[in-house]
């Protein structure tokens, strides 16, 4: 294969990368237009408003904790409490999952309301009737016994009215990240009542993310089978509200998810907005009539979690919420990214370390396209062994570029070589390799995870630089002259893979082919290490592979 088809399908899989953006990413106008396509703004009057006005002083975290009585809950990956005010979830901190590699601050999800970065969780009903009072945020509740909420124990929050109505919460936490919240009002009165379930989800601000159009960070759902992902600016600009009949409403961060899942069966309207907060929330569409001395009950799911991959694929499966494992952006290329994630997961729980299970994934996928490889690096030695001949041609024909390409091809032919052939299996991996790439950046499972040596983290770049010799030479370069060693080697690797191909002709053309591995190795820095790793073992086992194939045909040939 002629140096610049192989030069080309390298640049095309880097260009995947790092235009990605700009190329395979649909622009946020092209999203929301195929969204509208299906969207229903509908807006039922007869539907109360969540719509409340509040006031609230922010404090510090610490302080709007001690503000009010709490219930505490605990198991053994979450931690935080329940506000008795308004009967919130607003303080969660995953116990397993600190903020920095090295740091012994554990992640925090939600806060409350009061704090600047105030995210939290609410649920209950509501009426069209103004003479009724139902429980807002500022209603205290009362825990029926002051114990603490686990996977062994569950909680009963009361509170009553003036109307002899009582509202009651039933709360129990299992030993991951579900809440499951049954609801019930209890009508004392000689009335009928119309009620209305809702749970929302309100944040303060936007978070700090990513930027990257490979992730989606922001509002999501699934309603009735489609996928809806809202941008935290688009919704600044506009709400959005979907009647649908089966779902959930969320808010998605890179790690981490909060979802609500209403009562199943029941038809509901869910909202995205912003007033002065963002909410996320489901209201249902057709009130619940509660007679005299009677009493009703709805159940809802509140998932707050870690996104693993294991726990919240076990969730989609066991809740029957569809399409939940969505929640973790595995992007267009669902079909290929997912299993390569579990193939990943294979090998990891066998050889201990995701950097060890990366190359043999490597190895697998250079197995899978092994006869591919093999057709293309015959035809790339066939290239090599007619340079001699290509290069006569071209003096003979260096007047007449018509008669040059008709002899170039009448020699391929007799030959039987075709000079696109390599590219095929270069171009078949660009899948694999977004794929990989994919993994490294959005699942839990990458994050802060170590390989041997200077790698303590495969989802984070390498850090270490040529420019201060690795570290040897005390000094600290800037972020753009940070090229570490895993770079340079796969620069290294894709340079010694430069020489099996044939020399171009063209001595301009083999100066600028001699600088790109340095241009990848340049580019690729910045990308996380695993990535750099693959890359590497793929071009020491591509260059094995071609060497045997190519030295074969050089002893055929003599």
């Amino acid at each position: 294969m002629d140096s610049r088809n192989v030069i080309a399908a390298i640049a095309l899989s880097t260009a995947v990368i790092v235009l990605y953006s700009l190329w395979f990413a649909p622009s946020p106008d092209e999203v929301k237009s195929n969204q509208i396509k299906k969207e229903q703004i509908q807006e039922n009057s007869d539907t109360p408003s969540l719509d409340k006005n509040e006031n609230f002083e922010k404090l510090s975290r610490q302080d709007a904790l001690n503000e009010n009585d709490r219930v505490k809950f605990e198991n053994d990956n979450i931690k935080g409490s329940i506000s008795l005010k308004g009967a919130t979830i607003d303080d969660l901190t995953f116990k397993k999952y600190n903020v920095e590699l090295n740091g012994n601050e554990k992640v925090t999800l939600l806060s409350p309301r009061n704090v600047e970065n105030g995210y939290l969780i609410e649920s209950g009903f509501v009426t069209t009737n103004k003479n009724i009072d139902v429980p807002d945020a500022s209603t205290i509740w009362k825990v029926s016994e002051n114990k603490k909420l686990s996977d062994d124990n569950s909680i009963k929050l009361t509170w009553s009215n003036s109307q002899n109505i009582t509202f009651e919460k039933y709360i129990s936490l299992d030993e991951q990240f579900l809440f499951t919240i049954k609801e019930k009002i209890i009508n004392k009165s000689d009335k009928t009542y119309n009620f209305y379930s809702y749970g929302q989800i309100i944040r303060n601000k936007i978070p700090e993310i990513s930027g990257f159009y490979i992730l989606h960070e922001g509002f999501l759902s699934v309603l009735d089978n489609e996928l809806i992902e809202e941008d935290y600016d688009d919704i600044q600009e506009k709400k959005f509200t979907r009647i649908a009949q089966e779902g959930f409403v969320g808010i998605s961060d890179k790690y981490w998810i909060t979802s609500v899942v209403p009562q199943k069966g029941k038809e509901f309207k869910a909202t995205f907005d912003y007033k002065n907060k963002f909410r996320a929330n489901y209201i249902s569409t057709q009130g619940i009539e509660v007679g005299p001395n009677s009493s009703l009950e709805e159940e809802i799911l509140i998932i707050s979690a870690a996104k693993k991959v294991d726990i919240i694929d076990s969730y989609a499966e066991n809740l029957k919420i569809n399409k939940f494992d969505l929640v973790i952006d595995w992007g267009f290329m669902y079909f290929i990214t997912k299993p390569l994630f579990f193939a990943l997961d294979y090998f990891f729980k066998l050889l201990g370390n995701y950097g060890l299970a990366i190359i043999a994934v490597t190895v697998c996928i250079r197995i899978a396209f092994f006869p591919l490889a093999n057709f293309s690096f015959k035809s790339m030695g066939k290239m090599k062994l007619l340079a001699p001949e290509m290069a006569r041609l071209k003096e003979l024909h260096k007047d007449d570029k018509m008669k040059l390409q008709q002899a170039m091809m009448a020699l391929y032919k007799k030959e039987k070589v075709n000079p696109m052939s390599g590219c095929l299996p270069i171009l078949v991996q660009i899948p694999v390799f977004f794929a990989i790439y994919k993994i490294l950046f959005v699942t839990l499972e990458m994050r802060h995870m170590p390989f041997y040596g200077w790698i303590k983290d495969l989802s984070d770049r390498d850090p270490t630089s040529i420019f201060n010799l690795f570290g040897l030479i005390p000094w600290d370069p800037p972020s753009f002259l940070i090229i570490g060693a895993w770079p340079v080697i796969m620069g290294f690797t894709m340079y010694l893979q430069q020489k099996l191909n044939p020399t171009p002709p063209d001595p301009i053309q083999a100066k600028i082919f001699m600088f790109f591995p340095l241009f990848l190795t340049i580019i690729l820095a910045p990308f996380a290490a695993g990535l750099v790793i693959y890359w590497s073992f793929n071009n020491i086992f591509t260059m094995i592979q071609q060497y045997i194939v190519q030295r074969k045909m050089t002893v055929k040939t003599t």
